[in-house]
């Protein structure tokens, strides 16, 4: 990847040809937002969206006549983070960038792809209704309504994810080739503020209580937070420098054990955020 990275900032062609290339190409997508926040963290928000334009157009393409919005969510994502990240040198800016939008996207969805959403509920009322009647059942009138909110929310939550990803490969690129060692300690320092973490439970709280999409808000103002708490594990085995075993026995608990060590991850960001774990660490010497 550090190959095509350094081939993409050898000018705007290999840039541009290489965003389009993979933004056309199935699954590949994810490269294409990536070049472009390259593009943009290095060169700045007009070289990024003149590369960019050679993304957009087959992101456009298969967003209207492939009926798929992938490509566009995920390349408007990243070029909104790595712009606000570029501007204010904040992670924490960049990502609640990205949780706005997710909310406007998943606003933006029912009203620009209603039939595409249409068919995915059709086929999970007919999965409920054929595999799990007793649920289908017991929500009764409500479970088309329940399950387009999931289904909006997954989607979109999907797109955030991909989105700070990538923005976060762009960012692992550029250190690479002009900072090395800049994105790990960027990252192993990272934490929310204890207002913005406050922002964020309240929002996710807000949403059950308002009749909102809860499940949209919590990917959306979730995410930060987790991303906060996974940050919070790479720094600690970091300033303890602990072998890189724990942080694949972490990931490996993390796909096992799924949603309550998310929520444990969740709980310990917003508590980070006021007391600083981190700091409060003596860092130990170099391992013998």
């Amino acid at each position: 990847m550090r190959a095509l990275a350094q081939f993409v900032m050898r000018g705007p062609l290999q840039a541009g040809g290489v965003a389009a290339v993979t933004t056309a190409i199935p699954l590949l997508f994810w490269i294409g937002a990536a070049v472009v926040g390259l593009v943009i963290l290095r060169l700045g928000l007009s070289q990024g969206l003149s590369i960019g334009l050679w993304a957009l157009l087959p992101a456009l393409g298969w967003s209207w006549i492939g009926q798929d919005p992938t490509a566009l969510a995920v390349l408007l994502q990243v070029t909104l983070m790595a712009t606000v990240l570029r501007a204010t040198l904040s992670w924490e800016k960049a990502l609640l960038g990205g949780s706005f939008l997710a909310i406007a996207t998943g606003a933006l969805l029912p009203v620009l792809y209603p039939d595409m959403l249409d068919n995915l509920v059709r086929a999970g009322v007919s999965f409920y209704e054929q595999y799990n009647a007793e649920v289908a059942r017991s929500l009764g009138d409500e479970l088309e309504s329940v399950i387009r909110q999931s289904m909006n929310a997954s989607m979109t939550g999907t797109f955030l994810v991909t989105g700070v990803l990538m923005t976060m490969l762009a960012r692992s690129w550029q250190a690479g080739l002009y900072n090395p060692g800049g994105f790990r300690e960027e990252f192993h320092a990272f934490r929310l503020s204890g207002p913005v973490a406050v922002l964020c439970v309240a929002i996710m709280l807000a949403g059950s209580f308002l009749g909102l999409n809860s499940l949209l808000l919590s990917w959306a103002f979730g995410l930060p937070l987790f991303i906060a708490g996974v940050a919070l594990v790479h720094g600690v085995v970091g300033r303890k420098n602990m072998s890189g075993q724990w942080l694949v026995m972490f990931y490996i608990a993390l796909v096992l054990l799924g949603p309550s060590l998310m929520v444990l991850l969740l709980v310990l960001a917003f508590v980070d955020s006021w007391l600083d774990f981190r700091g409060r660490i003596k860092p130990s010497g170099p391992a013998e």
